[in-house]
């Protein structure tokens, strides 16, 4: 390969590179899915777990933004710039496990932490 192809080739890639803006504002999300026993019994710990779910944001006139998946450990973090709006929970097939919206406003310069607990439907 020419030097001028190689070089060429080093110029692209770092133009590339250059369109990345820092993540200065956003939402960092976790999620959780509980309860996890049928029975909960008095001095028997039964947290609930990390859920890998699927949430929808919406500007406040209800317009989607964008919509992500959490890893498998239920968190996530988005770029979002500073405004009002709502968080909406995926359910798999509109049932079980469920998650109501919630209403957020990311501020500038800040990061938004949200926590999402699913209901299981255990009880």
């Amino acid at each position: 390969m020419s030097k001028k192809l190689l070089l060429l080739f080093a110029l692209i890639l770092a133009a590339c590179g250059q369109g990345n803006e820092p993540l200065t504002s956003g939402i960092e999300v976790q999620v959780f899915v509980g309860p996890m026993c049928p029975v909960v019994q008095v001095g028997v710990e039964c947290p609930d777990q990390p859920y890998q779910a699927t949430l929808t944001v919406l500007n406040m006139g209800g317009k989607e933004i964008l919509q992500f998946e959490t890893d498998e450990d239920g968190t996530h973090l988005v770029n979002l710039p500073p405004g009002d709006y709502v968080l909406r929970p995926e359910s798999p097939q509109g049932s079980l496990p469920y998650a109501g919206e919630q209403n957020f406003t990311v501020l500038p310069d800040q990061i938004t932490q949200l926590i999402v607990v699913y209901d299981s439907g255990i009880r």
